[in-house]
């Protein structure tokens, strides 16, 4: 399962975390403006947008779970299983298959507002990108520095919410997922005062007694509910270095370890990386599970007038600075 989020210091940041069982063999992948997009039922796109972000790459289609492109949008897809509807093609609409959704948004749209537009006309197909690659269920979040947005694709159609909260996760429906957050409107990080009874002496014993309620467990409602809490109370500097620290801070917050989430066979899920990217000036930030290290790929610093994907894979292994080696 995952977790999305949305940050706003002097930059507006994008970011989510990955958490499943197994690698596809993920890579940050910058695809240039004229590297062509093939779409299934829509022609190609021989220029468009330049964008940056985690995928895996298929016969070289980049295959994006989150993106941004260079005018600040950004979109990732998330697990929404037992849900997720798909359709035929049908005639008179923009036929997008599902694993062509990222692409098809980031490289036309400047912002949530031009995406909104392109969304009236979409029919999200059952379209497999192949046989060994069968469709994955999920719901989006698209964001920009002004708004943020759900889509779910759903039997009653395409369903698309305002976000006021900049936070996605996996089930329930998102309509659900706000909802559930007028349970916790008594949650503050300020010491609480007793409303219990005038009768009784009540005190707080401890700090952090304001969030005593907020969940813990690593179901998707329960990491809405956290994340949200700590990205609406979230307080940082707004230089790069301090903004993308408290971003990683947030989304660790409901960071999945390995043995707590039993899915069988001997597996677990795992949060396999988490990311930021500074959608203003196109910096991809990454960690993984096995490296806590912040990573960064600056999409500026490749030629983005280019045709060919540019592809880093994952620095894995605990990156560990020793601050007394042993001197000559």
């Amino acid at each position: 399962m995952c977790t999305a989020a949305t940050y706003q210091t002097k930059d507006f940041y994008f970011g989510r975390t990955l958490d499943y069982e197994f690698s596809y063999g993920d890579q940050v992948v910058i695809t240039p403006r004229n590297y062509p997009f093939h779409f299934r039922h829509m022609g190609t796109i021989n220029s468009h947008y330049a964008m940056i972000g985690m995928a895996y790459v298929a016969d070289n289609c980049p295959l994006y779970y989150e993106a941004v492109n260079e005018k600040g949008l950004g979109m990732a897809g998330l697990n929404f299983v037992g849900n997720a509807y798909y359709r035929e093609p049908a005639p008179d609409q923009d036929n997008i298959a599902q694993f062509e959704f990222i692409a098809w948004i980031l490289s036309q749209c400047a912002s949530v507002q031009e995406a909104r537009d392109l969304l009236e006309k979409i029919n999200l197909t059952n379209t497999q990108f192949s046989d060994d690659l069968p469709l994955a269920q999920l719901h989006w979040i698209l964001a920009d520095r002004k708004e943020a947005i759900t889509v779910e694709s759903v039997k009653e159609g395409l369903k698309i919410y305002d976000n006021p909260v900049g936070v996605l996760t996996n089930n329930p429906p998102f309509e659900e997922q706000m909802f559930q957050l007028n349970n916790y409107m008594h949650l503050s990080p300020r010491t609480p005062e007793n409303q219990f009874s005038e009768k009784l002496p009540l005190h707080a014993y401890s700090r952090g007694m304001g969030a005593m309620g907020l969940p813990g467990d690593l179901s998707s409602q329960s990491r809405f509910i956290r994340v949200a809490f700590v990205k609406m109370n979230s307080v940082s500097g707004a230089s790069e270095a301090e903004s993308v620290s408290q971003f990683f801070h947030i989304l660790n917050s409901v960071d999945q370890q390995r043995g707590c989430c039993d899915v069988g066979e001997g597996k677990f899920e795992i949060t396999i990386y988490t990311c930021c990217c500074n959608a203003d000036k196109g910096i991809y930030y990454y960690t993984t599970y096995d490296n806590h290290q912040i990573t960064a790929v600056d999409m500026h610093n490749e030629n983005l007038d280019g045709t060919q994907l540019i592809q880093y894979p994952l620095i894995q292994g605990e990156q560990i600075r020793l601050q007394n080696p042993v001197k000559a």
